[in-house]
């Protein structure tokens, strides 16, 4: 990792990482529903999707306190679907992040309970902050659309409904254009919105960030797939070889080894063009390009 992404990494998760220790009313510490929220919620991650988030608003120069809500509510969707997709009743898995997942630590009821409490608590910090600024009322409405049914949720439905079977390549690509890259994409183009009730539409700027999005999506995916059947476990920090094991349709088991790391080379290729054509506008693509080598590259 070059010192500068190092820089910018650690400067976006403090700030992420300092929001998340309050999002929850301080006389409810120790409820056991938030007990359990906290113990998964700060279980540790890299925290992609608000650091894409700050990174894509510095490159807008999109005020970061205006982003600060919506990054905090990304992180708390993005664990509670983490809690949820490890409970028995779906991928019954006993390792996250290096730790056990939240039902085992705290048991089933109280992981439900946790990953609701996330979820609802998210959505009030979005509209909190569309309280505070009107102006991001389009960014929340693009926040809902990309976390439920027609985004992560839908995409969650269309994996269940798909174990043991055979998809084609389409439904395949649905699947993760919704369960991991509606997230992704929304974290990208977010800031957009937030620049664009300031300086009005630019239809140029949110083809090429949305682009970069989807590509960063896609890519992620095909990685994660990739890492199930490479990587150890103690240095991924969750199980491995669970696609298999749940007779599951990925961009591996589908395609094989071979051709999702080509697909996944493919993918990342139109993600720097995209980002190439950010520049010859005038954007500053400097800490997107190298954080894009980093998800290229990681190893967990």
């Amino acid at each position: 990792m070059s010192e500068k992404i190092s820089f910018f990494m650690k400067k976006y998760q403090d700030r992420i990482e300092e929001l998340l220790r309050d999002v929850f009313p301080a006389d409810l510490t120790e409820d056991p529903t938030v007990v359990a929220a906290m113990y998964s919620l700060l279980a540790g991650g890299k925290r992609i999707r608000p650091v894409l988030m700050y990174m894509v608003a510095d490159m807008l120069h999109v005020d970061l306190s205006v982003i600060d809500d919506f990054a905090a509510a990304m992180e708390m969707i993005h664990t509670y679907s983490l809690i949820h997709d490890d409970l028995p009743c779906m991928d019954n898995d006993t390792l996250r992040r290096g730790k056990p997942t939240c039902h085992v630590a705290h048991g089933e009821a109280f992981a439900l309970l946790a990953g609701d409490a996330l979820l609802n608590r998210a959505f009030e910090r979005v509209l909190l902050a569309v309280s505070k600024d009107p102006k991001t009322a389009r960014a929340a409405v693009y926040f809902s659309d990309n976390t439920g049914i027609c985004g992560m949720i839908g995409g969650q439905s269309i994996d269940l409904s798909s174990e043991g079977k055979r998809i084609d390549t389409g439904r395949l690509c649905e699947l993760h254009e919704k369960k991991t890259g509606a997230l992704i994409n929304a974290s990208c183009l977010i800031p957009y919105y937030i620049y664009a009730a300031e300086h009005g539409e630019d239809t140029g700027l949110y083809d090429l960030i949305h682009r970069f999005s989807a590509g960063t999506g896609l890519g992620f995916q095909i990685k994660d797939d990739l890492l199930d059947v490479q990587a150890d476990a103690s240095v991924l920090g969750k199980s491995t070889g669970k696609d298999q094991r749940d007779q599951k349709s990925t961009f591996v088991t589908v395609f094989g080894e071979k051709s999702a790391q080509q697909m996944l080379d493919d993918t990342y290729s139109d993600v720097y063009d995209a980002l190439d054509e950010l520049a010859k506008r005038g954007w500053d693509v400097t800490t997107l390009r190298q954080f894009s080598d980093l998800l290229q590259n990681r190893v967990q």
